[in-house]
C-alpha cells in the first residue's frame, strides 16, 4: 500500500482526535473519571479512546 493512500485516514484520525478533546475542554462535566484520564485515554488510544469518550464519558 502506498503512503499517499494512509493519507486520508491519517487526517480523518487526526481530526476525530481534535473533536474529541475540543469536545472534552468545553464540556461542563464528564461521567465516570476526571478530565485528564479521558484526554489520556483518547490520546493513547486512537481511535478507540475518542469513541468510547464520545458513548460513555460524555453527558447525555
Amino acid at each position: 500500500m502506498s503512503p499517499a493512500a494512509l493519507v486520508p485516514l491519517l487526517v480523518v484520525a487526526a481530526g476525530f482526535e481534535v473533536f474529541c478533546l475540543v469536545d472534552l475542554a468545553r464540556a461542563e462535566a464528564v461521567r465516570y473519571l476526571p478530565r485528564w484520564a479521558w484526554a489520556i485515554i483518547c490520546l493513547v488510544s486512537v481511535p478507540f479512546g475518542g469513541i468510547v469518550y464520545l458513548l460513555v464519558g460524555r453527558p447525555r
